[in-house]
């Protein structure tokens, strides 16, 4: 399986001189594993809110980069990260206050049941170390993930990622469960039949002498496709693991820091508190930044036989950036903008959808999107093929995002969270052009 939306290189002869040069550079340099997307690879040199600028000035609307949740090269957060920078940064096992400042406002987003924070560099990071704690906490080894998960790139997580391709192999005591799709369920009762899969996987570990440890999925399922609704159909497969001694670890990574528009955080869709949070990419506007939340008894036995200690995780520039980002959040309400622009980006695709039939189905919450693409809306037969030319369509027209899903046939759509109306309208009729271009 090769990565959804990847360059081919073997197209090299196509691009640019400029461009071709560079793709060879980062083949001799870089070494054969790294990928770039679309089928004529993006060069960027700024960025600034919503917009990617490529050498000659001509500007990308990013409508795919979570990582930049507050628009690229914010003001305030650049400043922030220069003044810290400019005033210590150095490991963490000196004393500060930075760190300490933003783990309690940081904490205060959270239900009272989650009183401890840790910081790492990466979501990958903290995927890993919620692994290691929950096997600390329940003995249990094993754990419970989705069919098309991604939840890092350290070894034990890798193998918990499934949607890394065909070559990333399971690790030991992992199970997989289908992905909560209410498209392809209708009319059935989809925290039931998610809970179902999970207590099958319980019960396949108690067969294999197994003792369960988490059940870890991202709680908008980016990677399976954008599974959103109905909201609280997680309920009934936390409370079964939770029977059967597990934990639940609400990964956040991508849908945390207000952009399901319902709140900060994925999982309140869903009327549970986890027993562990992963956060990432958002937390610091594409600087490393990331962390694990945790209930204190959870955490407990992890810190009484291991000491944790991580060079830059919660080092002052990173705290002081995570400071900042949730500055931005608040004064430019941004969680409301994720729910009144998520409610009208998802009133324009339904509105294409009348129009074009390859849409089967539009799945969001807030500024989290994705829009099903099939070939036949009776079968519901995936548009691989066709999702892939809608992509690469609109980066021809300058508007990026991407794909999700085993298939690759669901547009992964997520904006930075300053995206407007304005910037949704200007999409929404590049996608109609591309729409209209594929499929007459």
């Amino acid at each position: 399986m090769t990565m959804i939306n990847a360059y081919d290189p073997a197209a090299a002869h196509a691009l640019a001189e400029r461009e071709r040069e560079m793709v060879d550079r980062r083949r001799r340099l870089l070494g054969p594993a790294y990928r770039l997307f679309y089928a004529d690879p993006v060069h960027v040199t700024r960025g600034e809110g919503v917009w990617l600028y490529d050498p000659e000035g001509r500007p990308y609307l990013d409508v795919y980069n979570n990582v930049a949740s507050v628009g690229h090269c914010h003001p305030h957060v650049v400043a922030a990260l220069a003044e810290q920078a400019g005033r210590l940064n150095t490991h963490t096992r000196y004393l500060g206050e930075t760190v300490l400042d933003y783990a309690e406002r940081l904490l205060g987003y959270f239900p009272p049941e989650l009183g401890h924070v840790m910081f790492t560099c990466s979501g990958s990071e903290a995927n890993d170390l919620a692994f290691r704690v929950a096997r600390a906490h329940t003995g249990g080894t094993g754990f419970i993930i989705t069919q098309f998960a991604y939840h890092g790139v350290t070894n034990a997580i890798a193998e918990m990622s499934p949607s890394l391709g065909a070559g990333m192999e399971l690790g030991q005591d992992i199970y997989r469960v289908p992905a909560p799709d209410a498209y392809r369920n209708p009319d059935e009762d989809i925290g039931r039949i998610f809970a179902d899969h999970v207590r099958q996987a319980l019960a396949q570990m108690r067969a294999d002498g197994v003792s369960p440890a988490a059940l870890l999925v991202d709680t908008i399922f980016s990677s399976d496709g954008v599974f959103a609704d109905p909201p609280g159909f997680l309920r009934e497969a936390v409370e079964a693991v939770r029977e059967a001694g597990g934990v639940f670890i609400a990964d956040e990574v991508q849908p945390g820091f207000g952009r399901t528009g319902d709140g900060m955080w994925g999982f309140q869709r869903h009327g549970v508190v986890p027993d562990m949070v992963t956060l990432g990419k958002p937390m610091g506007n594409g600087h490393p930044i990331a962390g694990m939340v945790a209930r204190p008894e959870v955490l407990a036995r992890f810190g009484e036989r291991l000491r944790y200690f991580n060079t830059f995780g919660g080092n002052a520039v990173s705290a002081a950036v995570g400071m900042a980002v949730l500055d931005v959040i608040e004064r430019e309400n941004l969680i409301e903008n994720a729910a009144t622009v998520g409610a009208h980006l998802r009133k324009g695709l339904e509105t294409l959808a009348q129009r074009h039939l390859i849409i089967g189905d539009i799945r969001s919450a807030g500024l989290f999107v994705g829009a099903e693409l099939v070939r036949d809306r009776a079968t519901r037969e995936p548009a691989a093929e066709e999702a892939a030319r809608v992509v690469n369509g609109l980066r021809a027209r300058r508007v990026l995002i991407s794909a999700a899903g085993p298939t690759a046939n669901v547009l992964k759509i997520r904006p930075p969270l300053v995206f407007s109306k304005e910037n949704a309208d200007l999409f929404l009729t590049a996608l109609d052009d591309v729409l209209t271009d594929i499929t007459g």
